[in-house]
């Protein structure tokens, strides 16, 4: 008897361990989602309060210009990771603060950063036990997913019209690679992160236009900015030529195939 439960204890326990290993991940991301909507930090990410502290973000960042750029990522990581709303208009305080160069590039590698621990999280946990539980239907699209991820990854990264935090879950369904993942991620978030740390940095110029209609207003986080007049259709259109352009390989792909398919028919 005492030989039987011995066994069983240890036949248990890599399984008990598996099992933590595998959901503790997302335990701690969702304990970490709650504990931070729950306390409001969402509701900091604003435009007034960044008009508000301009002042004293970038005096920080004239002193402390390293410190300023990991503490930006940091949190940008956090915001990301925790699928926070607004990422946006930190992206538009990383123009403002450090310059559409630098707050582009850093924005980029927190936001892919962030995005590949939702992915690793989800592919590890819940991600796995769907795929399995979906059979063959889901192992049917994953397929024909995991055989262009990267280029399906790039559309859905360039397309503005995909939530950030749904493409983050979506490929851990699909067995996607996190090396592509990654590459796919950094590669599409570019045209539209730039865009966006470009109107951050101008954002100077909207204030002292504001400032001079009515004066106060930054520091009483009054002024009247409407930063989606910034984001001209141009530019949409511009980054969905981008998305169509990332679907070309799959298409001469599909070509290439059905003309072999025709040759194999016509021999036989």
């Amino acid at each position: 008897m005492d030989m039987k439960s011995g066994n069983m204890e240890t036949q248990s326990s890599p399984t008990a361990l598996s099992t933590i290993k595998r959901w503790a991940p997302l335990a701690v991301l969702v304990g970490a989602m709650v504990f931070a909507f729950t306390n409001g930090w969402h509701e900091h990410f604003t435009l007034s309060n960044l008009i508000k502290n301009r002042e004293m973000l970038l005096a920080y960042v004239m002193d402390n210009f390293i410190l300023a750029i990991l503490t930006y990522a940091a949190l940008y990581i956090v915001a990301v990771a925790l699928s926070f709303p607004g990422a946006s208009l930190i992206t538009i305080a990383g123009g403002f603060i450090f310059g559409w160069a630098y707050g582009g590039f850093i924005t980029a590698f927190a936001a892919t950063i962030g995005a590949t621990i939702i992915f690793s999280v989800a592919s590890t946990s819940f991600g796995a036990t769907l795929r399995e539980k979906a059979g063959s239907r889901m192992d049917r699209l994953a397929k024909g997913f995991e055989e262009n991820a990267f280029s399906y990854l790039l559309f859905l990264r360039l397309v503005p019209l995909f939530p950030f935090w749904l493409i983050n879950l979506a490929p851990a369904f699909f067995n996607v690679r996190r090396g592509t993942y990654i590459t796919a991620t950094f590669i599409g978030i570019l045209p539209g992160t730039f865009a966006y740390a470009l109107l951050g940095e101008g954002l100077d110029s909207l204030v002292a236009a504001q400032e001079t209609a009515n004066p106060g207003c930054a520091a009483l986080g009054t002024c009247e900015i409407d930063l989606k007049a910034a984001i001209t259709p141009e530019i949409i259109a511009a980054m969905v030529g981008l998305a169509i352009v990332s679907l070309i390989p799959i298409l001469i792909q599909r070509h290439r195939a059905k003309k072999r398919n025709l040759k194999a028919s016509s021999n036989d």
